[in-house]
């Protein structure tokens, strides 16, 4: 589109001077308007601030005019995702607020329906903190007892997004930006990335069923490639994908238009053809397995924290996880929860609508089972899943959560506009695709602040938030701290929709609701074992 205005621009400057010179005088009021539009498309073209209006220099600017005549109030509308759940046009305009450090303060008081089914809030109290006093950088030490190298880990992180997925500058920008402000950049499961280390931002390598980045020639896990990257000293932790809630039980799909040989090298794949990852792991077939690889990886990485992610699908799987853990005395560092609303730039519409438990019902039943079984002691746990605010961090942490991760939110804070071009390469901004006619839009050195300035105000708004209910530290927010509207005449605590269980309690008697599950359990086996023997 640049060069497409340069010689548009250049040919209607020529045509209408000519027109002047030769035919009408009244030709220069023409020319001088032309020549302002190619002045102003110019500007366009060399300021760093947006994308589209780089991009598409004038009509980009349609986009913010468009923006400034429609009713303000359309920005607070309610509505619903495709996921059924309500969600606000607030969140996503204090994404943009906050990474462009704009007044995020709302006037007229709240513009949610607060007797509507699904409301939320957390309580207040009448003596809460001084904000001022308190910590505003929380953070959480992730290593247990046969972690060597452990990481001090933000409570609020960049979730995995692939070199390939995004584009080059919009990893330069996310980790520039973890840089800035002491936050971890997880690199998804395409690879670890030059890109990745430029900047010095910490890293957490992710490591999917296809093995990106540490992979043999056939596909199979590379030992000595995993232990060559893993000792980098950008590399804090190290991420198994097992699933991930955008579409459990499904590979990734890398599209052949984002293919490019560059990332086919980082990849250690074939450039220009599309790329499924298999939808399991080859090196590991039994929950035992698993759980002897995560010690593997420790040990190869040099004692760096090791963890793995997964969307919650049949609950006696991740019973039998636990189960070969104690079995063998062998746990990871953290498991990463992510739930069914997460986003992904390419997923089959059913896996992404109807697999795999939201984030609130996997992460109550991972920190249940955790604790009941007493082995929450060795283990963080990581939520992630459509968290982009304050209140999403301090719910999640009231569920069991010690950090979160979020997606869609980074990449707003660098120039997404949700335009759902991420799997067709044509992203307006710059930032889901690998044209570099698009990605030039997307200046790396101003969009690490945006990043970095969006994770400040939300952390510090999470250490508000905290104050306001009369607490000091992260770890003292229950699961009675927030509420929900059930109905109009009934509202609940979380503690009494999600329930949660004394320290190893389950190793006296398992609740009622878990029997069947444990039952059907297995450190031996994936699926349900002992189908058909069950009697209530």
């Amino acid at each position: 589109m640049r060069k497409i205005f340069v010689v548009a621009s250049t040919l209607m400057i020529i045509a209408t001077l000519l027109l002047a010179m030769y035919l009408n005088p009244n030709w220069y009021v023409i020319l001088a308007i032309i020549v302002a539009l190619t002045a102003l498309g110019y500007y366009d073209m060399v300021q760093t601030k947006h994308s589209v209006m780089r991009i598409y220099p004038v009509l980009g600017r349609l986009r913010y005019v468009m923006e400034e005549l429609r009713p303000k109030i359309y920005q607070y509308f309610i509505e619903s995702d495709i996921d059924g759940r309500p969600i606000n046009r607030i969140d996503r305009s204090t994404i943009y607020q906050r990474a462009k450090r704009d007044n995020d303060t709302m006037p007229f008081g709240t513009q949610l329906d607060v007797y509507s089914e699904g409301y939320e809030w957390m309580c207040h109290s009448m003596a809460p903190k001084d904000f001022k006093t308190l910590d505003h950088n929380p953070r959480v030490m992730i290593g247990n007892k046969d972690c060597t190298q452990p990481y001090s880990c933000s409570i609020f992180n960049i979730s995995a997004m692939s070199y390939g997925a995004l584009s080059s500058n919009a990893v330069e920008a996310m980790n520039a930006g973890a840089k800035i402000g002491g936050f971890a950049h997880n690199t998804g499961e395409g690879g670890l990335s030059h890109y990745h280390l430029k900047h010095g931002g910490d890293v957490i390598w992710q490591i999917g069923t296809g093995y990106f980045g540490c992979r043999t020639e056939d596909g199979n896990f590379d030992e000595a490639l995993f232990q060559q990257k893993s000792q980098t000293p950008q590399v804090k932790m190290i991420e198994i994908k097992i699933s991930q809630g955008a579409k459990p039980g499904h590979g990734g799909i890398l599209p052949a238009a984002k293919n490019t040989p560059e990332i086919a090298a980082i990849r250690h794949i074939k450039p220009h053809i599309e790329v499924d990852s298999p939808p399991y792991h080859k090196a590991f077939s039994t929950p035992k397995e698993m759980v002897q690889f995560i010690q593997k990886l420790r040990s190869l990485s040099g004692g760096k924290p090791i963890g793995f992610k997964l969307c919650i699908g049949h609950k006696s799987e991740f019973i039998g996880i636990c189960k070969a853990m104690i079995e063998l005395d062998i746990y990871p560092d953290f498991i990463t929860v992510d739930g069914a609303e997460g986003g992904t730039g390419a997923a089959p519409q059913e896996f992404s609508n109807y697999v795999g438990a939201p984030l609130l019902d996997g992460l109550d039943f991972v920190h249940n089972i955790l604790t009941g079984l007493d082995i929450r002691k060795h283990i963080k746990i990581i939520a992630s899943g459509k968290i982009t605010s304050g209140f999403h961090i301090v719910r999640a942490l009231a569920l069991g959560a010690d950090a979160c991760y979020t997606a869609r939110a980074m990449m707003m804070a660098v120039g997404c506009i949700q335009a759902l071009l991420c799997n067709t390469n044509r992203c307006p901004t710059g930032v889901a695709t690998q044209d570099p006619k698009l990605t030039v839009g997307l200046v790396v050195e101003d969009k690490k602040h945006r990043v970095a300035n969006y994770h400040k105000k939300t952390v510090e708004s999470v250490v508000e938030l905290l104050g306001a209910s009369g607490l000091e530290k992260k770890e003292n927010i229950t699961r009675s701290h927030i509420y929900r509207r059930i109905s109009f005449q009934s509202m609940l605590t979380y503690e009494e929709i999600f329930p949660s269980y004394p320290v190893g309690s389950f190793l006296k008697e398992i609740p009622l609701r878990y029997q069947k599950d444990f039952h059907h359990a297995s450190a031996d086996h994936w699926g349900m074992t002992n189908i058909g023997s069950w009697s209530n």
